[in-house]
């Protein structure tokens, strides 16, 4: 397969069509491997000879709660703080992948709006996230970009959201891999968190978009109206790779 298919099938529809542009602001740290990035096709290098991204994903019962940054103030329960979000807790031991024999455990996934990661200057309506961490406790994020379409899982773990101050909402019997695409082909770079502190030595694999209804999107988005979502850093020099897996 030649290098432009490979990249037409790694890198979201939205970097084939958008224009592209940088976006984002400064850093918010100094530190050089930030996250998250607008990814174009300059510095997208194709290797299939990557280690594959191995998942294992069964089912779990889910626990969405709200996740706070302003609890010292008085006013947080009405306010929301850029970095808060609804984040989706799983059974310890629910889900795994494995990369080069080494095996990270997902401890959760959360959402933002709009998408941290950009392609060709494209933004999705949301973006979640599956954080994981190994035994060494180094941090593997698997990113995927929510665009308006179908229905799918992810309708049924934002059916209803958790309230800022109350309690969690508990989802029963998801299936964790209906969560990710089919298609377990991944554009890879090392990054940070991009929340505070935001801590570097995070790899991150950002996968092809799944689809939610308009009204999850809707419903999301008026939890969190001015958006949740970091501003895209200085890519400095890094290499996105590109690894095909179907």
């Amino acid at each position: 397969m030649t290098r432009r298919r490979l990249t037409a099938v790694l890198v979201p529809l939205a970097l084939v069509v958008a224009t592209l542009t940088a976006g984002g602001t400064v850093a918010q740290s100094q530190l050089p491997r930030q996250s998250p990035i607008n990814v174009t096709p300059g510095a997208i290098k194709i290797d299939p000879s990557q280690p594959k991204l191995n998942v294992s994903y069964g089912h779990s019962d889910v626990e969405l709660e709200y996740v706070r940054k302003d609890t010292a103030e008085s006013a947080g329960c009405t306010t929301r703080h850029h970095e808060e979000t609804e984040e989706a807790n799983v059974t310890p031991g629910a889900g795994h992948v494995t990369v080069a024999g080494v095996r990270y455990e997902l401890e959760q996934f959360h959402f933002h709006t709009p998408s941290e990661h950009r392609f060709g200057g494209h933004a999705d309506p949301l973006e979640m996230h599956f954080v994981h961490r190994s035994a060494a406790g180094r941090l593997l994020v698997i990113g995927v970009p929510l665009r308006a379409g179908h229905k799918s899982t992810v309708d049924t773990v934002l059916a209803k959201l958790a309230p800022e101050c109350g309690e969690p909402e508990e989802v029963h019997d998801i299936d964790l891999n209906s969560l990710l695409p089919a298609n377990r082909s991944t554009l890879r770079y090392d990054g940070s968190l991009t929340t505070a502190p935001f801590s570097e030595d995070v790899q991150w694999f950002l996968t092809a978009e799944l689809t939610v209804s308009q009204a999850t999107i809707d419903r999301f988005q008026s939890l969190f109206v001015d958006g949740n979502a970091r501003a895209v850093q200085p890519l400095n020099g890094r290499t996105v790779t590109g690894v095909p897996q179907f």
